[in-house]
């Protein structure tokens, strides 16, 4: 089997890695560094739990192949807020109970933490939220409480 040695940054702690070159951002952060809070869903790049940021931007960590994320920088759900204490976003999904079952929950906060991010200093509009997030499928909320708690995190600094 074909391997390939890599160093990325995940949630600003550095990693050195020899890695087959088939495994995908997911198997990276789920099977040899042992983050398991990037959710595999599809494995298709169509429900958006495995969502993470790349560089900053959104993206579908079961689409992005290992050896493409050497020497990158790489945010997960784990990445967020700080220890013991929940990111404004991830408080708001909690509190205004934008998660059942939980499995999409991350990538939805990683998606909206990126749309936060690129409308810093002015709150993106609901039609601006319902198209970052339809990428992101949830099969238990109704996305109602979702959007809600991502317009409530626009008052607590949920970009931060």
């Amino acid at each position: 089997m074909q391997t390939c040695r890599l160093a990325v940054t995940v949630n600003g702690q550095a990693y050195q890695r020899e890695v087959p070159v088939h495994h995908t951002l997911l198997d990276l952060l789920r099977d040899h560094l042992g983050l398991t809070g990037t959710k595999e869903g599809c494995r298709m790049g169509d429900c958006g739990a495995c969502v993470v940021l790349m560089e900053g931007e959104a993206v579908n960590a079961c689409l992005v192949l290992a050896p493409e994320v050497d020497g990158c920088r790489v945010t997960t759900i784990e990445g967020l807020g700080r220890p013991g204490e929940l990111h404004p976003l991830q408080r708001a999904f909690v509190e205004h109970g934008a998660l059942q079952c939980g499995y999409c929950t991350p990538g939805m906060v990683l998606t909206a933490y990126h749309l936060l991010q690129q409308t810093a200093g002015r709150a993106p509009s609901e039609a601006e939220i319902r198209a970052a997030l339809a990428g992101n499928l949830c099969r238990c909320t109704g996305y109602q409480k979702i959007l809600q708690a991502v317009r409530a995190a626009l008052g607590e600094g949920g970009a931060a």
